[in-house]
């Protein structure tokens, strides 16, 4: 624990196509049981163990909000990075007893450009069960979208979204937004937004149309 306390860039192993890594069944069955690293009645840290990919990371409550990034970077349990610091504190701030991080690609990676350049089917279903665990965990899940410039950055991750968007939908997710649209108009990335924002309505079909047509 003290060599990880002292991370902070990950550098991605490779393509994640070329390394072996757990399912999220199996990811969050061991989630769920009691760890001696952190309070796993406090905490939801999918895989629970530091790794090159992670499913989702945030706190357990009775009205949480899903935050949506791209990819993870260095964050876990009790050492949270200045992205999530800032993701709980606009989630508690607009009502939220709880956060969840979850993102578009769960390759683990500091750098975004460091990101698989070849599409992994294999990781994205996986993440996408992540999904909709995630979303089952609510009767009106509330989902953030908080990609930023950023889902530029691969061809793929749109197309991530059009999935993620579809679970949501058959799940009756309520999608939201925090901070002004970028020149590009994609929604705002958490990071160095107010602790007292607001979270707004976002539409995602009509934003999903509009990244088709470029």
């Amino acid at each position: 624990m003290e060599k990880q306390n002292r991370i902070r860039r990950h550098v991605p192993g490779g393509e994640t196509a070329s390394l072996t890594h757990i399912g999220f069944d199996e990811a969050l069955e061991t989630a769920l049981r009691p760890c001696e690293a952190y309070d796993v009645n406090r905490w939801l840290f999918v895989p629970n163990v530091y790794c090159d990919w992670r499913y989702i990371l945030g706190t357990r409550g009775e009205r949480p909000l899903i935050c949506v990034g791209i990819n993870p970077s260095t964050a876990r349990p009790d050492a949270l990075d200045p992205t999530l610091q800032s993701v709980q504190r606009i989630a508690l701030n607009n009502g939220y007893d709880a956060f969840l991080m979850f993102n578009v690609y769960a390759q683990r990676a500091t750098d975004p450009q460091d990101m698989d350049r070849t599409f992994n089917p294999v990781m994205h279903a996986e993440n996408m069960k992540a999904f909709a665990y995630l979303l089952s965990l609510s009767p009106r899940p509330a989902v953030w979208a908080a990609w930023g410039n950023i889902i530029t950055r691969r061809p793929y991750l749109p197309d991530c979204v059009r999935d993620m968007a579809a679970l949501g939908e058959a799940a009756g997710a309520v999608w939201l937004r925090c901070g002004p649209v970028s020149k590009l108009g994609h929604p705002h990335h958490p990071l160095y937004l107010r602790a007292d924002e607001p979270l707004v309505p976002f539409d995602l079909a009509a934003y999903l149309a509009r990244l088709a047509k470029k």
